[in-house]
């Protein structure tokens, strides 16, 4: 059977309302290492912002030399993706990743029934890489099971028989 998201995902995902403000949005990815913070309003997902969206906010403030309390005087809801793919908990993860590298998404929130349930990232998926180079290089490892071919078995026959031969009658 083939592996789903649900074996891959974040379970413990921490979403925001669209009133939160830039500032607020980007300490919270530095604060949990994390680079995509789904939108939420109700329990349903409305967008989907990135520490890519913040950073570009911040860089155009700054071309159009305005205060530096930028991020704290605007909200994710102004960035946000609005139109956001996602993933059921039980899609393939081949397909989920396949989604993920045509498209160059970061992320893909998984959702159930109407519902955020979790999160898939490119980092999940460099996760599942790694094992399976890992588990790839312990099968390369282990020395081969020395299957006898055809010749082996006739010899083997045959050294069988002139044992039997050699054995006295009873």
């Amino acid at each position: 059977m083939p592996a789903i998201v649900s074996e891959i995902m974040s379970r413990n995902v921490i979403a925001l309302p669209p009133s939160t403000t830039l500032a607020e949005a980007r300490t919270l990815m530095q604060r949990h290492h994390i680079r995509h913070l789904p939108v939420q309003t109700d329990d349903r997902l409305v967008g989907l912002v990135s520490q890519r969206d913040i950073l570009a906010a911040q860089e155009s403030s700054l071309e159009q030399s305005t205060n530096g309390d930028f991020l704290q005087q605007h909200q994710i809801s102004e960035v946000m993706v609005h139109e956001v793919t996602t993933v059921s908990p039980r899609a393939g993860i081949r397909e989920a990743a396949l989604h993920l590298q045509k498209h160059k998404y970061g992320c893909l929130p998984v959702v159930d029934k109407g519902r955020l349930v979790g999160i898939v990232t490119d980092s999940d998926f460099v996760t599942v890489a790694i094992h399976l180079l890992e588990v790839l290089d312990a099968q390369l490892a282990e020395p081969p099971i020395d299957e006898p071919d055809d010749d082996d078995l006739d010899l083997d026959l045959a050294n069988a028989r002139a044992s039997a031969d050699d054995q006295p009658a009873s």
